[in-house]
């Protein structure tokens, strides 16, 4: 056979892998856009419920009025979610986008270092595949090589795997190690406490609080959550099946310890925006650091099979400037170790005062019957 017929049938079978590409991804366009045919008939429901969504007023006005002073965060900060098809087809198959330094890290060994590789081995193989299945054809009546030892061989197909294994290890292992940093002594504990099928979230530094945090229930569809309002009853509401009635706020900007337990069987604490992921196990106490860069919403889900609702277990995990997070704590009933020492010492002080008023009048009241004593 010819270099130039072999040429030919490669480029033929080339122009038939980029055909099938296509196919798929015109597959996968219409059925991502096939949802979006119904979506008036959905909005019709929606305002059609809308006289429900109205009677839960009431109820909505006394979770708010639990908030205390604070208001959440709205759905304008939401940050992190997946990509749609239709917004970014690339993009929808990649990482969300990441919002800690250990997570920026990994998003960038993955886009430069593991995706590259992947892609140039693949190639080589299709190439080699390809080039073997048209040169080898049986109709060419082609005998491939017998040879069963080369040296030069050999030692290539040795050393370039162990090349490619070391540049994939190091940043490998420095990502791995930057997770399991310790966390500083400074660092803000929240303890999330995963039950069947919601979470709790402790702060043991501001007073020893725990915020229960379930998923609201969606309209028009069953009730998952007796007793919780509607997703959407409230401004600040996020996607349903992913807002809850009460975030885990936390400030932002500073080292959070955040430890994992569960109360009942395994569930796992994990937010794929912010690069964290841990099991919360009975009996056990798991801990890692977390650092957010920046304002906003970002949100997760359970990852361990827990039972019947393990699918409406969402995170909301809300993080806020310092003061605005202050602010929270002290909404519900929290309080600060400078605060709590400086109240102590103040009552300390009013007791003392209390006690050297009593002594001296007591002691006025001594000399004055010591003076009429003498007068008689």
């Amino acid at each position: 056979m010819s270099f130039a017929v072999a040429t030919r049938d490669i480029r033929h079978a080339l122009y038939a892998l980029l055909a099938l590409i296509g196919l798929v991804f015109a597959v996968q366009g219409l059925s991502a856009a096939a949802p979006a045919a119904t979506a008036p008939e959905v909005a019709s429901e929606a305002g059609a419920d809308e006289a429900a969504t109205a009677t839960e007023d009431g109820a909505a006005g006394d979770e708010d009025a639990a908030q205390g002073s604070y208001e959440p965060l709205g759905p304008e900060w939401i940050k992190g979610q997946p990509t749609s098809f239709e917004e970014d087809p690339w993009k929808s198959t990649q990482f969300q986008d990441q919002y800690t330094e250990d997570g920026e890290y990994a998003l960038w060994m993955n886009n430069y270092i593991l995706t590259p590789v992947i892609v140039a081995i693949s190639l080589f193989v299709l190439f080699l595949l390809i080039l073997v299945m048209v040169r080898y054809r049986r109709r060419e009546g082609r005998e491939a090589s017998r040879t069963t030892h080369n040296t030069l061989i050999e030692v290539v197909w040795t050393i370039v795997p162990v090349l490619i294994l070391v540049v994939i290890a190091v940043p490998s292992i420095t990502l791995l190690a930057r997770q399991y940093k310790t966390a500083p002594e400074d660092a803000i504990t929240i303890k999330a406490t995963g039950y069947q099928w919601y979470w709790g979230y402790t702060y043991p530094d501001q007073g020893g609080f725990e915020v229960i945090s379930y998923m609201l229930n969606e309209p028009g569809q069953p009730v998952i959550n007796e007793g919780k309002r509607e997703v959407g009853s409230e401004p600040w509401d996020g996607p349903a099946q992913l807002e809850v009635d009460n975030r885990m706020v936390v400030p932002v900007g500073v080292p959070l310890r955040i430890q994992t337990i569960g109360a009942d069987v395994i569930h796992s604490f994990a937010v794929p925006s912010l690069w964290f992921k841990m099991d919360a196990v009975p009996g056990r106490i798991n801990e890692r650091v977390l650092t957010i860069k920046e304002p906003g919403i970002y949100y997760g889900q359970c990852s361990e099979l827990c039972g019947a609702k393990h699918g409406y277990m969402p995170i909301a995990i809300e993080a806020v400037p310092m003061e605005r997070w202050r602010e929270w704590v002290r909404s519900k009933g929290g309080t600060f170790e400078n605060e709590a020492e400086a109240a102590a010492a103040g009552d300390a002080v009013e007791t003392g005062g209390t006690t050297e008023s009593t002594a001296a009048d007591e002691g006025e009241s001594e000399a004055a019957a010591a003076a009429e004593t003498t007068e008689a």
